[in-house]
């Protein structure tokens, strides 16, 4: 029986996990929930999950959310809050295996101190290894313990390399859909609305992810992901557009073969996978390969998606530069959605505060959260300046 705590219990990860958890009762068990802010919902989870311990967001939500599920019958269940919260729920020393699936670097502290105190990782959070994966890393190794990649991309290339080994890889290649602008000529970014960013062709995700996507700058966080994962420089990881999605990642080896994972597009899979490693266990998950009709393959367009260009720079730079990439990323993106700054804003905005930012590397958590609001302070000044030109963008 494998224990599992969820830091994002209330987001899409979370909830497929759980998904995953329930179709498999003699195997996993749920004993700890970080749930955020979605009172209602951590609420329904609590009262079918009975775990543990569950962390909110604030001290009055704990205390009103601890009334309620004690009038419920569910009182066995401690309610905790805040960051320390949520570190209670990802070391409690019950747990087995961590969820980590807190959008942003708001579960980074917790996911550090689960690898310091050496329980297995399922990161969903990418997040965490682009802004403080050299520590986590490190750390992990130190444990001997395994980061686990539950991102479809990442949990593909760790299902690829089970056929060979590190040292006869080649490289690696992360697939990306293309987003919604994949057709889109460059001379029409300056006008692309909100709506129009958020309609993504393949996957139903949340609001910054799917603006990540549209941009590729989240292909260019897994690029940073996938260097930290499985030590790899970024020259030898490459990024291929593949609208259909069907082929999640592939491993090139040295002696010219190359290994692709291919399922359905539905996070169960990776969760499961993660989960059980390292067995694999049945599942109702099945891709038609009859439906394979064509499979396209493209080289992404670096002058239309600058934010993957600027990713694979602070990748070569690491320290600092990943932190910022990563925090001013979040804060354009809200610019975005809050219509304070056009689509090309965003990169433009990113780009300015690499500029300023050097490449000094943290030593610890705490740094790197410094590094993470003075990125941000950059990005806010640099909105403030421009957010009334509507043709903002990005420079080389």
């Amino acid at each position: 029986m494998k224990r599992i705590a969820i830091l994002g219990s209330t987001g899409s990860i979370g909830c497929s996990t759980l998904k995953v958890v329930e179709g498999y009762p003699e195997r996993f068990a749920v004993v700890a929930l970080a749930a955020g802010s979605n009172l209602e919902l951590a609420f329904k989870q609590t009262l079918r999950w009975r775990p543990k311990l569950l962390s909110v967001a604030h001290e009055d939500a704990a205390a009103a959310l601890g009334k309620r599920l004690r009038e419920a019958g569910a009182g066995e269940t401690e309610v905790v809050w805040g960051t320390a919260g949520t570190v209670a729920v990802a070391t409690h020393s019950q747990v087995d295996f961590v969820v980590s699936a807190i959008v942003g670097v708001a579960g980074l502290e917790a996911t550090y101190e689960a690898v310091r105190a050496g329980k297995q990782i399922g990161l969903a959070n990418k997040e965490c290894l682009v802004a403080a994966g050299e520590l986590i890393t490190a750390e992990a190794r130190r444990q001997g313990k395994p980061l686990l990649p539950i991102d479809s991309e990442h949990n593909a290339v760790h299902q690829c390399l089970r056929g060979g080994r590190m040292d006869e890889v080649k490289q690696v290649w992360l697939t990306a859909s293309g987003g919604p602008f994949l057709q889109t000529p460059r001379e029409e970014f300056a006008s692309i609305t909100i709506a129009q960013a958020l309609n993504h062709p393949t996957w139903k995700m949340g609001r910054r992810i799917t603006i990540d996507s549209a941009t590729l700058m989240n292909k260019g966080f897994e690029v940073i992901e996938a260097v930290r994962l499985f030590n790899i420089p970024p020259s030898r990881i490459r990024v291929v557009v593949h609208p259909q999605s069907t082929v999640h990642s592939m491993v090139e080896f040295v002696d010219g073969s190359i290994l692709a994972q291919v399922s359905v597009t539905d996070m169960r899979l990776p969760i499961l996978y993660a989960l059980a490693w390292p067995e694999r266990i049945a599942s109702d998950l099945r891709f038609d390969v009859l439906s394979l009709k064509h499979l396209d393959f493209c080289a992404p367009d670096l002058e239309k998606f600058p934010c993957l260009r600027l990713a694979y720079e602070a990748a070569e730079a690491g320290g600092a530069k990943t932190v910022a990439l990563n925090a001013a990323d979040e804060v354009a993106v809200v610019a975005f959605l809050e219509g304070k700054i056009a689509f090309l804003g965003i990169p433009a905005t990113i780009q300015a505060v690499l500029n300023e930012t050097s490449a000094r590397k943290p030593e610890s958590i705490s740094d790197v959260l410094g590094m993470d609001s003075e990125a941000r302070e950059l990005a806010r000044r640099f909105i403030d300046g421009h957010s009334s030109d509507s043709r903002v963008a990005a420079t080389k």
